[in-house]
């Protein structure tokens, strides 16, 4: 046989090759299982969150969490309402009243955030009442659930007040950037409100103070008066913010204070402010 013949052959063989199934080939060709259709259900959400609390993995346990509030939405809201009204568990409790606050963000339940407030006034279990409170951080809660923080940080629990507080600090910052007022105005009634002195300072110590309104200066104002230092040093420090139309008003109540004020941090904080 010619080269010429051998590379012909050779050339035939690989054309031909294909067209003989191979049983790997056969086996990629088959065709895979039937898929099966399912549904997300509350339940099916929640047993997942507790076996993966078990889990090292943090992402694992965020990616939980996320898949949660992210398909609130789509679940079944009184099934979603049931299990956050009978659930004990701190930790799942805010996973839940995370789902439900997400409906109303989103716009699928105006109504759901209104049932987390209402419990982190009524539960009995002050962990449980904190967990609930984290649950409305960084939302639109300040200002859809009517005097919920002003009743907050008077709570008996030291753990819920300061929640609270935080929760309007990070609000005020991260999702109104102290460019909403009637928000602003949410946050300066809950900081007099308080009795606590550590709320008080944390919430005025923490906002931005630039669309206020003119009763709402007026309230930090008299917290210049405070017995606490540091609520003092808060209040002149958020009156060193306050929109221009209130400015000559503040500054005349700072340097009043000034005088009479023995605590050198919040005497520097007035100082500034009055200059």
């Amino acid at each position: 046989m010619t080269r010429t013949a051998t590379f012909r052959t050779l050339l035939l063989a690989l054309t031909l090759c294909p067209l003989v199934p191979t049983e790997a080939a056969a086996q990629v060709a088959a065709p895979g299982p039937a898929l099966q259709g399912g549904s997300c259900s509350v339940e099916g959400l929640m047993d997942s969150i507790r076996r993966g609390l078990q889990s090292n993995s943090e992402a694992y346990k965020k990616y939980l969490r996320t898949l949660l509030r992210e398909s609130a939405v789509t679940l079944p809201a009184h099934e979603l309402q049931a299990a956050f009204e009978r659930e004990t568990d701190p930790v799942m409790a805010e996973h839940l009243a995370t789902a439900l606050v997400a409906r109303t963000e989103r716009g699928a339940d105006p109504e759901a955030i209104k049932l987390v407030a209402k419990r982190a006034l009524e539960e009995r279990d002050p962990a449980v009442r904190a967990a609930t409170v984290r649950s409305m951080r960084r939302t639109s809660a300040l200002e859809n659930t009517g005097d919920l923080y002003e009743k907050l940080v008077r709570d008996p629990s030291p753990e819920v007040r300061q929640e609270a507080a935080t929760n309007i600090a990070e609000d005020i910052q991260n999702v109104y950037s102290g460019y909403h007022g009637p928000a602003s105005d949410a946050a300066v009634s809950a900081a007099a409100a308080s009795t606590d002195p550590k709320v008080t300072a944390k919430i005025l110590g923490n906002m931005d103070t630039q669309k206020i309104s003119a009763g709402s200066a007026g309230k930090i104002q008299s917290l210049l008066h405070s017995d606490d230092a540091q609520v003092r040093k808060a209040a002149a420090l958020a009156l060193g913010g306050v929109p221009a139309e209130q400015m000559a008003s503040a500054r005349q109540s700072v340097l009043a204070m000034y005088q009479g004020e023995r605590d050198g941090p919040s005497r520097t904080r007035l100082a500034e402010v009055s200059s």
